[in-house]
């Protein structure tokens, strides 16, 4: 988030199917850019491990951020650009735990039969202990959807509301684009859900037993 007009996006954690690639706020940080920047992964294994990060070299060359593993630090990021807005999308529980069981959830739980370059599989090494252990507190249904409620409240009580917008997808582009004061795009709102997406990341779907 290089540009003194940040704009931080900061969905749910599961939340991809919504306006990415349609409303450009980029270069933007997501998994898929830590996967392919190679300076990413120290920062990350740093973090979880509990080390001091610095936020600003982080996203040094990038406007925006949306989804994992930057949406567990919205609120570090929030402090480190005071002037980002915050998008927080929010879901029906089951809903989003469909979605998150079928694939972060799922890809934690299968991770270490998944055929990862030693690289990868080390980052996600890391990556489970932030997301697993520290934000979700475990990888059950009752665990998750607890923090994920708790992730929501806090976000409501912590960023002033000039800075935040709760949405979800339903809503469409209009509350968005006036949040963000950018004009409406063409076309749709787009809802496809990204679960094929993902998982082309790693090969494909591993096969539940």
């Amino acid at each position: 988030m290089a540009d003194r007009r940040r704009r931080l996006v900061e969905p749910d954690r599961r939340t991809r199917h919504t306006s990415r690639g349609h409303l450009v706020f980029g270069p933007c940080h997501h998994m898929v850019e830590v996967m392919g920047n190679s300076d990413q992964p120290a920062f990350w294994r740093a973090h979880a491990e509990g080390k001091e990060v610095d936020w600003a070299e982080v996203f040094a060359d990038y406007f925006s951020q949306v989804d994992f593993p930057g949406a567990p630090v919205w609120h570090e990021l929030s402090v480190a650009f005071p002037d980002a807005k915050v998008v927080h999308t929010e879901r029906l529980e089951e809903e989003w735990w469909a979605s998150y069981s079928a694939t972060i959830g799922k890809f934690f739980e299968y991770r270490e039969s998944l055929v990862l370059p030693p690289p990868k599989a080390e980052n996600f090494e890391a990556m489970e202990r932030l997301l697993i252990r520290d934000v979700m507190g475990g990888p059950g249904k009752a665990a998750v959807l607890s923090a994920y409620r708790r992730n929501n409240e806090k976000v409501r009580a912590t960023i002033p509301a000039d800075r935040l917008l709760v949405f979800t997808p339903s809503d469409g582009w209009e509350p968005l684009c006036a949040f963000l004061g950018v004009a409406r795009p063409e076309g749709d709102f787009p809802r496809s859900i990204a679960r094929d997406e993902f998982w082309a990341l790693f090969g494909g779907e591993p096969v539940s037993a």
